[in-house]
């Protein structure tokens, strides 16, 4: 199970070189989509089930989610590949927290903006994706940190 963020960037960009070796990723984080983190933590098990691991990967040429195994924490298979102007519409509502960090990202065939939850072990990779997404640092301190967008 790779924990350790320089391997899980590897593990990702090892998926993606298989997956198209002409592309090279920007950044990546690890996202858990779902309600809030700490309530879900707190129904154990059964909140587990309503969490999704996801690894959104900003590339030279798109934008690529993967989800990720829930026992070995690797890349799976590929759920979304968009074009990066089609996705700087679709993020939104911004938060930056002490320990989770969020963002609404409308992802293609879903009514409702999905929330990403972000630790704080990727704050800054999420700031450098949500900036190359966006435009606007979420950085505090940052001209324009507040990012309002689709919200459910």
């Amino acid at each position: 199970m790779a924990i350790k963020k320089a391997t899980i960037q590897q593990q990702v960009a090892a998926a993606l070189a298989q997956a198209n070796p002409a592309d090279r990723p920007l950044v990546t984080i690890q996202a858990v989509a779902g309600p809030s983190v700490w309530l879900m933590s707190m129904l154990g098990l059964i909140g587990q089930l309503f969490l999704t691991y996801y690894f959104v990967t900003v590339t030279e040429q798109a934008v690529v989610i993967h989800k990720a195994d829930r026992l070995t924490n690797r890349p799976d298979e590929i759920v979304y590949a968009l074009p990066p102007a089609q996705v700087a519409g679709a993020i939104g509502d911004i938060r930056r927290n002490t320990l989770w960090s969020s963002f609404r990202f409308r992802l293609p065939g879903r009514a409702q903006p999905t929330r990403m939850n972000v630790h704080r072990q990727w704050r800054d990779e999420m700031d450098h994706l949500l900036t190359l997404l966006t435009g606007t640092n979420p950085a505090p301190g940052a001209a324009g940190a507040a990012v309002p967008g689709p919200r459910a």
